[in-house]
């Protein structure tokens, strides 16, 4: 087992939780840090619980790790606003990117969604865009990128707009191109890990198609 700390933010989300059992039960770190709102129920060896609210991320030089597993997200319906969505989508994960940069990280996993880019005419897309941007310029030796489709998994709410999709997908998903696709959640995990064991520098963008494969 490698001497390494990996930090996950949104631990208690779909795949920020199947992560956090991953990375539990693998050998590529010796310590994993899952930050949280309130306290999670998990309890391991290697498992250190900071319970922080995202707006004191910033300036917080106690959240140290190597590499660093963004999986912080919501919908417009729960954030019940623009200004709150973008909020939770841009501003958290780009202070916790700036805040572990300063404390020493090295690596940095984003997950982000299909289709994002700034100049789109979607206002979640555009965020994500947004966010992709910013933390790009943040330093980091390498900076991952994944941008999953509709995620199929154990939510712990009903989303009903995708409860339809998958529908759809079941039904006409042999005519469906891979990178629009469903994803299993387990698989963009899976994925996440992969990439952070990586050796490679820079910046890197890996498409829904391609997280098809884990």
């Amino acid at each position: 087992m490698e001497n390494r700390t990996a930090l996950i933010a949104g631990s208690t989300g779909l795949i920020g939780g199947q992560l956090l059992e991953l990375l539990l039960a693998g050998s590529e770190y010796s310590k994993v840090i899952a930050l949280s709102r309130k306290p999670i129920t998990i309890s391991h060896p290697k498992l250190e619980n900071i319970v922080v609210e995202a707006n004191q991320i910033k300036d917080n030089n106690a959240l140290k790790a190597d590499d660093v597993f963004c999986c912080l997200g919501t919908t417009i319906k729960q954030a019940k606003s623009k200004e709150a969505f973008r909020k939770i989508d841009l501003h958290y994960p780009l202070d916790l990117a700036n805040q572990l940069k300063t404390n020493g990280a090295s690596k940095f996993l984003l997950v982000s969604s299909l289709g994002a880019g700034k100049s789109s005419g979607i206002f979640y897309n555009q965020v994500k865009g947004e966010v992709e941007e910013a933390i790009s310029v943040v330093g980091f030796d390498s900076f991952h990128i994944l941008r999953p489709s509709l995620l199929i998994g154990p939510r712990k709410e009903t989303r009903t707009g995708e409860e339809a999709a998958k529908v759809v997908y079941k039904v006409f998903g042999f005519l469906i191109p891979a990178k629009y696709k469903g994803i299993e959640s387990i698989k963009v995990a899976r994925s996440m890990i992969c990439f952070a064991q990586e050796n490679k520098k820079g910046k890197f963008i890996h498409e829904s198609g391609e997280l098809q494969g884990f």
